[in-house]
């Protein structure tokens, strides 16, 4: 390989900027919500065929999802994309007050519009590359649906599409630029706790009646209950998605909860799920009611791989820092004046840990709005979240990497970061990302020496281990 491999990958890039960068903000307008990205994934699909992918589309049961595909052979490197929106986000571009737009219910707030674009770009600079280089292999886009809330990947996995992948390569858009190490990603399962009934007058005939929204807050309560006999890093949150009506003198015969279950393993959301599931029958005994009990999501543990994010540290620390104008930084100061006052105090944190004792990086940090550098793979904060991604890398070696493409302390899902989706710094970010992915798959593609010791690392780190399939069988992906 010769030493201007990455020059000649960010030079393809950035010649095609314009057509990545209207594809982003298109998605961005579309802002489709889970299983619903009609026109985001097309628009994807009809780039990548005129450039000479082949299509597979409507997999695992995902209308949405699809596959673009270009040589043949081994290896076979996958980048992974999304596309999908947030409920209750809609946001005008670039204003720093809240301004939902009407006729709109759906926004990027956590940049999929960039995520997929990046990953499409890559893949799309890869094959240019390839086929000025004579490489052999196999470059697949994954257009992944549905990461929010229903974990697509799982479907995708469960079903085998990544079966006869080398590794697999992905980002996401954030405030700083780190690889996936410096997080603490969570498994995560989504399940419904529907109760069922009795109605009856609640002054008239209250003996009559068996509430289900009594059932619903007792077996909260008994979550509640729970939480104190469970690990630290567990979280369970839940929300009632149907309280049973608004009349008070109505028994309700029918509520239900939905929680999110997670834990840094499976095998342990796997056990507060199934005593939650106790808990939720205590409370159908105790109230007279019946329950069913409907998982409709899972996301696995991430599996990481040193070897794999080591070469992704190494292209990022050559396109970061990302430079920015003081038209850039300006903008991203008036976010930064909008932002909550908990996001405030999150980004002073953030800045403390960035910097320990270095009181003039401490210094420069704080006075810039953009984060502009890479993190030390040493560096972990934050966490909590979790991410389909986890599912994928049980079955392929996984590398990931975060590109800031927003103001210092924007909050993802967010107002704010949907209103900054579409500015030149997002966009920056987007094109960054990609370079890195593309020489990342360069880099694979001829030395394959570093996918033996990427696999080797891979199945230390399984140690014996093999996909949990945490989805059940008969679990499909729905809207809900």
């Amino acid at each position: 390989m010769e030493k201007d491999f990455r020059a000649e990958i960010g030079a393809l890039v950035q010649d095609r900027k314009q057509a990545y960068t209207a594809m982003s903000d298109r998605i961005w307008g579309f802002a489709e919500p889970r299983f619903q990205e009609y026109d985001s994934s097309r628009l994807q699909q009809e780039y990548l065929k005129a450039r000479g992918f082949s299509i597979r589309a409507d997999l695992a049961g995902e209308e949405t999802a699809f596959i673009a595909e270009y040589g043949s052979g081994k290896p076979v490197l996958a980048f992974l994309g999304e596309f999908d929106a947030l409920s209750s986000l809609e946001q005008e571009a670039d204003s720093t007050e809240r301004r939902p737009v009407p006729g709109k219910t759906n926004g990027h707030g956590c940049g999929h519009h960039l995520l997929g674009t990046a990953a499409v770009a890559a893949a799309d600079a890869l094959k240019t590359y390839m086929e000025s280089h004579g490489l052999l292999g196999t470059i697949r886009y994954y257009g992944c649906p549905a990461e929010e809330n229903a974990g697509g990947k799982a479907y995708l996995v469960r079903d085998g599409f990544f079966n006869d992948c080398d590794a697999a390569i992905t980002w996401h858009p954030s405030t700083t630029n780190k690889t996936m190490m410096a997080d603490k990603y969570l498994s995560n399962f989504r399940v419904f706790f529907t109760f069922h009934g009795i109605s009856s007058h609640a002054a008239g005939a209250p003996e009559l009646g068996r509430s289900a929204l009594d059932a619903v807050e007792i077996m909260d309560i008994g979550v509640n209950y729970m939480r104190e006999h469970m690990i630290d890093e567990a979280r369970v949150h839940g929300a009632i998605t149907n309280p049973g009506g608004i009349a008070p003198n109505v028994i309700p015969s029918e509520a239900q909860i939905l929680y999110a279950i997670r834990a840094p393993k499976v095998t342990q959301v796997k056990k507060l799920y199934e005593r939650m599931c106790d808990i939720a029958r205590g409370a159908a005994l105790i109230t007279g009611t019946t329950v069913d009990i409907k998982q409709v999501a899972a996301y696995s543990n991430v599996i990481e791989n040193d070897t794999l994010e080591d070469i992704m540290y190494e292209n990022m620390r050559h396109f970061v820092p990302i430079g920015y104008t003081e038209e850039e930084l300006a903008y991203a100061r008036r976010f930064q004046e909008v932002i909550t006052e908990l996001d405030k105090e999150g980004l002073k944190d953030l800045i403390s840990i960035l910097s320990g004792r270095d009181k003039e990086k401490k210094r420069q940090m704080e006075e810039s709005p953009m984060l502009d550098f890479v993190l030390e793979r040493h560096v972990s904060f934050g966490g909590g979240g979790s991410t389909d991604v986890g599912d994928v890398s049980w079955v392929v070696p996984t590398g990931k990497v975060d590109i800031n493409c927003y103001a210092a302390g924007t909050a993802l899902h967010s107002w704010q970061a949907v209103a900054q989706g579409k500015a030149p710094a997002a966009h920056k970010g987007m094109l960054t990302a990609a370079k890195i992915m593309a020489c990342t798959g360069a880099e694979l593609l001829e030395k394959p020496e570093l996918l033996e010791r990427i696999k080797e690392d891979w199945l230390e780190k399984l140690d014996g281990e093999t996909y949990p399939d945490p989805l059940p069988k008969d679990v499909k992906p729905e809207i809900w």
